[in-house]
């Protein structure tokens, strides 16, 4: 599975001018779909997404518990991104 990280994220907002909300919707259904995934990095990729759009006004309330799974990962990389998004 190919995974989207913060710096495409970003990009692509840069690049879809238009049609923002519908290109932040869609990558929301991907990021979900990825903080079910068993890997820490995965699901720490997708909180970093999940960061960057809350600063945008987006809402990742629903998104509390895979925080919390990040923050028990065993790399300190990991944790920071789970305490951030906290």
């Amino acid at each position: 599975m190919f995974e989207k990280t913060l710096n495409d994220l970003v990009t692509g907002i840069r690049a879809h001018k238009r049609d923002t909300a519908l290109y932040i919707s869609q990558n929301i259904a991907e990021i979900k779909t990825e903080l079910q995934s068993p890997d820490f990095f995965t699901k720490s990729n997708a909180l970093q997404k999940l960061t960057f759009l809350q600063m945008m006004g987006y809402t990742m309330s629903w998104a509390a518990f895979a925080a919390v799974e990040v923050m028990s990962s065993p790399r300190f990389a990991l944790k920071r991104v789970g305490y951030l998004a906290a």
